[in-house]
């Protein structure tokens, strides 16, 4: 379809008259080859219905996504971390500077807790 230069940009045959809106349709939508008022094979905008779980894959492999998630992410090990650290500061060892793994740590603080009770028990 050609627009001659007095034909109004609302004629397009998508409704839009924005470069950025048709980009956009573009994007979401599926070229389907499907004959148009008995002219033969045309190429028209098919909107594509995207089930959930697919929006979400492509919501997530953008850039920024990625980005956002690993900074969440180094925030989240950061504080996980300093629990931990605040954790063994409590604990008693011997050496009292021994350097712990968490999983020590986690069985150091049951252990040490079940002695307390049991002070307090008896």
């Amino acid at each position: 379809m050609m627009l001659s230069p007095d034909q109004p940009g609302a004629d397009l045959p998508w409704g839009q008259s924005d470069t950025e809106s048709v980009l956009h349709d573009i994007k979401i939508g599926c070229v389907s080859d499907e004959p148009m008022d008995g002219e033969g094979k045309t190429r028209t905008l098919v909107p594509q219905t995207l089930s959930r779980e697919e929006k979400r894959r492509r919501r997530r492999a953008t850039a920024k996504y990625r980005s956002a998630h690993a900074t969440r992410e180094r925030i989240r090990v950061e504080a996980f971390n300093v629990a931990f650290a605040e954790l063994r500061k409590l604990l008693p060892t011997l050496p009292p500077d021994k350097k712990l793994s968490k999983i020590e740590i986690l069985r150091l603080a049951i252990c040490y807790i079940s002695y307390l009770n049991h002070v307090l028990d008896v």
